[in-house]
């Protein structure tokens, strides 16, 4: 998962994987240079996900908002018209999911192997470098 690639990908992280990467803003910034929509499925809350991403500054194309995650990643898929759709998890039911909606499954161990992502507990981000940012609410 390097910049090598095409980017004619979609490539939605489940929450629960997300939250396995020490760096979850920098997966997204490195995502960003090999996919061409990137975002963020869950079956918590809107106000869950929303509240991680915002602090981890992470910049999401689409998320599962009130909706379930096959209704979500369904709905991706219809909207975003990419080569390849990848869904990033953590477990055997993130791939029944996967396979079931028609996406490709990747454990979050495996991607960030690839991708020289760190696992980990998410960090949080530098407040200086948050005040620096004139793109976030």
């Amino acid at each position: 998962m390097n910049g090598g690639g095409s980017s004619d990908m979609t490539l939605a992280f489940d929450l629960s994987a997300l939250k396995e990467l020490a760096h979850p803003d920098s997966v997204f910034n490195d995502a960003r240079q090999w996919s061409e929509y990137v975002g963020v499925v869950s079956e918590k809350p809107t106000y869950v996900v929303t509240n991680f991403t915002r602090k981890h500054r992470i910049r999401q194309d689409f998320f599962s908002g009130p909706r379930g995650r096959e209704e979500s990643l369904g709905n991706v898929k219809g909207q975003f018209e990419t080569g390849r759709h990848v869904f990033v998890g953590t477990d055997d039911e993130d791939e029944a999911l996967a396979e079931a909606v028609g996406w490709e499954f990747l454990p979050v161990e495996d991607a960030a192997a690839a991708a020289d992502w760190e696992l980990g507990e998410p960090d949080t981000p530098d407040q200086d470098v948050e005040d620096s940012r004139d793109d976030w609410p």
